[in-house]
Formats: structure tokens, sequence, C-alpha cells
């Protein structure tokens, strides 16, 4: 499966103090300043042979960053990999791309519209040489099942050696709630079969969405979102987070659905832990690396979340699986189990 992945917001949020200038360790020996970038909508990284390849959403163009310490993200050499064309189904609104290495090969998933949001959709471009910083990014395709349905932050995995795309999606052509979705795929650009729905906004913390048509016109009064599904696998194992509720407001959160490694997917979704954030406006889309050096985390806005920086923050490596057995944490098993904040920890 992918080396970068998405989870344990809530132990930065409350193990974890979110001053501007915080000091985090790496293995005992580098030191580095949270936040990492002063603003990285949408953080993505890749880890491999000793280099954390990172992306985050730029709205324009794909860019990618490298670097053998996070620690030194602010000053890591950087490429712009692929601009899109001025017209076309994905020319507009470049958003959370994600790069894997995959079958021998690099590839940038990521969701563009054609300067509408009803037209957005997932996409995906490739690369054959090894070093992602040389050779050059070709558009694979659309990312998608054959219902062609509105889609954002795609992200894939492997398990026992197929491939899934998930992403947050409409369950229909009208906007109103989104759903998290999978897919097996056939190859690293083309969906095999119709899509499953993961989940899909159920609990008032998931259904914070009320639409301010002056600055978002044409969207309806309220929109419910689970969106920014990644994976993470340990042991037996598979962890699915997202964020709940819109992203817009003072609300948005981390869901988690938890799996056994074979099982169908019917039978996938057995537990849910809903994490409920210390601190307001914590959420969002982010990745959880599993470098030597951490594993990290973003990301803190406050107020309306949409018109501010969103920044990037790190945090030494902690693993999700480990939750039931910190004493930091008291873990309730159930479709509706909650981690409650209470102060500056968990009760």
């Amino acid at each position: 499966m992918k080396i970068a992945w998405n989870l344990l917001l809530l132990i930065l949020l409350c193990v974890g103090s979110y001053g501007q200038q915080q000091r985090v360790n790496e293995q005992g020996s580098t030191t580095f300043t949270n936040p990492l970038l002063p603003t990285g909508p949408d953080p993505w990284v890749e880890y491999r042979d000793g280099v954390y390849y990172y992306m985050n959403t730029t709205g324009t163009n794909l860019t990618l960053w490298r670097t053998r310490s996070m620690a030194d993200l602010k000053s890591a050499e950087k490429k712009v990999a692929w601009i899109p064309p001025s017209t076309g189904p994905y020319s507009h609104d470049i958003w959370a791309p994600e790069i894997h290495f995959l079958a021998g090969k690099w590839y940038i998933y990521f969701a563009a519209d054609a300067l509408r949001n009803h037209s957005h959709r997932n996409w995906v471009v490739e690369n054959p040489s090894a070093d992602p910083f040389q050779g050059e990014w070709t558009l694979k395709g659309k990312v998608s099942d054959a219902s062609d349905k509105w889609a954002i932050d795609p992200s894939v995995f492997e398990d026992r050696g197929q491939l899934y795309a998930i992403w947050s999606g409409w369950d229909d052509d009208e906007n109103g709630t989104q759903s998290i979705y999978i897919a097996r795929m056939k190859n690293p650009w083309t969906v095999e079969g119709p899509c499953a729905r993961l989940s899909t906004p159920e609990y008032p913390w998931e259904k914070v969405g009320d639409v301010d048509r002056k600055i978002q016109p044409g969207d309806p009064p309220h929109i419910d979102v689970n969106e920014s599904p990644e994976i993470l696998k340990h042991e037996d194992k598979i962890f699915l987070v997202y964020s709940g509720s819109a992203c817009w407001t003072d609300y948005y959160a981390l869901g988690m659905l938890e799996a056994t490694v074979g099982k169908r997917s019917d039978e996938s979704c057995v537990v849910e832990e809903i994490f409920e954030a210390c601190l307001p406006a914590i959420g969002g889309g982010g990745s959880l690396c599993a470098g030597p050096q951490l594993i990290f985390q973003i990301s803190r806005r406050e107020g309306r979340l949409a018109d501010l920086p969103r920044e990037f923050f790190a945090r030494p490596g902690l693993w999700c699986a480990s939750f039931a057995a910190n004493t930091a944490f008291r873990v309730e098993r159930g479709r509706n189990s909650k981690f409650r904040c209470s102060g500056g920890g968990w009760r």
C-alpha cells in the first residue's frame, strides 16, 4: 500500500501544543519548529529511498517538493511537475494532489474541474522516470467508475495485491451530501467495476455545514460532508480516516472506520470511532508518513476556514493502533463510540 497515510490528527489536538513555535524532536536528534509551512492545504507526503516527497493544493498546478528531512521543508527543492491546460475538464481548481509509487512508476492523483465545481472529477498523471523530478508527467485519464459522479480527494492503497481507489463524492448529480467511496482498480489509472459507499454523514458532528449563499453562490443552503479519506494498515487492521462536516465551519473533525483484513466489503465497516476536536476548526486532509524520522500531521484553521491559511504541523511517530493500550485515551468500541475532550486531555 502507499507509504504515506493520513491519520492521528487527534493526537496533535490533545497530546501536543499548537503554538506557532512548537518544538518537536525527530528521533531525539533533529529539532524542527511548527508549523513546518505557513500554509499548506491538503498536504501529502510519500517517503521513498530516504526522501520525503511533499505536495499540497496550489489550485493551479501540481507542485512537488523533496527533502531528506521534514525539518528542512521550508527550504526544500521544489518543481512544478504538471501544468493543466487553460480550458477543458481538468483545467481549474486543482485540489488535493497525492504522489504514489506504483508498479515501478510515479503517479499523482488529484481533483480538477472545468471552472465550475459541479464538474469536479478525479484524475491521474504518470511519470515512468525513477526520479519524479526528472522525466515527463503525462495525463493518464479520469479515475472514476461508470457512474462518473462528482468526485474529489482521490487516494489509492493496496491490500493483498489488489489496488483500490477511495474518494469523496456525490450520490447523484446535485450537491448536498458528500460520502466516501471505494472501488477496485484494474491498474493505477483505471477503476474496475462499480464503487461501494463506505461512509456517509450520519452523526451530528458530521452534519455541520450551513452555507453562506453570498460566499458560495449556487450551493444548496446546507451540505453534509464526509471527505479526505486516507488509509493506514497495521497488522491485520485497516483504518480509514476521513473528515466530517464542512471545511468552512469551525467544526471540521475526523472520523475513523476500522476493518479486519480479509473481510468482505459489506462486513468491513464494523467499528467506527469518532474523534471530536479539543480545539475549534481542526481537521481536514493530511498525511501520516511512516518514515524513519517522524509521523506527521496537519493542521489548524480558525474562523472562516476556507479564507485562512492552512498551517502544516508535525509530530513524532505514533501508531493509531496503540490507542487502546495508551492510558492517555479511553476507547469504547461500538458503532458510535467516541473520544471526547475535557480540558487538556481525553476523558
